[in-house]
């Protein structure tokens, strides 16, 4: 009698903190192994933001078709749970091309939603405790969640609003944030780029600059003028968050440039924090690596 495991299908995942050149990477890899790109950036779905984001241009597609870029508008909300839904929907037609798909970005909620397969809890929104909780600062939450589920607090990203008010929400409905159940889809090779503190430094120094000069600031006074409050440009967090305080008057240029380079190192160290904790992940070096592991892993 057979007592065969049905096999999962396989995911390359490419991941690492801001500017380390995952995006480049995983054009090479994809190009390398017939595959194409679902991205796992929670900025990248939104429409319009792109110099701001670091989105892939068309150019640097090489001709790789990439998934999930564009599906959302800026001025409403998207959540990791819709994202999951239309991560596993590219995901699953690049299969059935025969293609190998790769999930590539440095949003690890996004990224463990598709590798762990979190199954979400079917809490509704709550409007009127929503707004209510808007109106606080990350610190405020931060504090309300603390009394009513310690445990979550621990382990949730303080910084993070959003994920603040949903954990409060389900807290509210469910006494605590239940921990979340994994049903995962597929077979993954988690391949992590990382580079020494110095050298992101300058390497985040570079790229602010570089999308400076692409228009970065033009691009947000786009989107205000297509209808995005400053309330929700300063949401977004980084970069939109500065320029937002700049274009209100709130702050000089030179702070602005200054105070955005620190607050997108802090924000890399926060994703390492994150990735550190995952042991599955292969640290790698270089192309070459990343090529021997992910052939070693097709041969499964």
């Amino acid at each position: 009698m057979k007592n065969m495991k049905s096999k999962k299908p396989k995911l390359i995942v490419i991941l690492g903190p801001t500017a380390v050149g995952k995006s480049e990477l995983g054009v090479k890899l994809a190009k390398r192994f017939n595959g194409e790109i679902v991205s796992a950036d929670s900025r990248q779905v939104y429409k319009g933001m792109d110099i701001g984001t670091g989105k892939v241009t068309k150019k640097e597609m090489q001709g790789v078709p990439h998934y999930l870029l564009d599906v959302a508008s800026p001025k409403r909300r998207f959540t990791v749970a819709q994202y999951q839904k239309l991560a596993f929907k590219a995901i699953d037609k690049i299969l059935k091309k025969g293609k190998l798909p790769f999930l590539v970005g440095g949003s690890p909620f996004y990224i463990y939603s598709v590798v762990d397969g979190y199954v979400f809890p079917k809490i509704p929104p709550n409007r009127k405790l929503r707004e209510k909780l808007e109106r606080k600062s990350e610190k405020e939450l931060f504090e309300i969640l603390k009394k009513l589920d310690p445990e979550r607090a621990e382990t949730i990203d303080k910084k993070n609003k959003r994920r603040l008010i949903r954990a409060i929400e389900i807290a509210k409905k469910l006494g605590k944030v239940p921990p979340l159940k994994k049903n995962p889809r597929y077979d993954c090779l988690l391949l992590g780029i990382k580079k020494p503190k110095e050298v992101l430094t300058k390497l985040i120094k570079k790229r602010l600059e570089k999308r400076l000069k692409r228009g970065m600031i033009a691009e947000v006074k786009r989107l205000r003028k297509e209808g995005v409050s400053f309330k929700r440009l300063e949401e977004f967090g980084l970069e939109y968050r500065w320029i937002a305080w700049f274009l209100q008057g709130k702050i000089e240029k030179k702070e602005m440039i200054e105070g955005l380079q620190k607050d997108i190192e802090k924000f890399a160290k926060r994703q390492m924090v994150w990735f550190k904790r995952d042991k599955r992940i292969h640290w790698i070096k270089n192309q070459r690596e990343a090529e021997k592991l992910i052939k070693e892993f097709l041969k499964k």
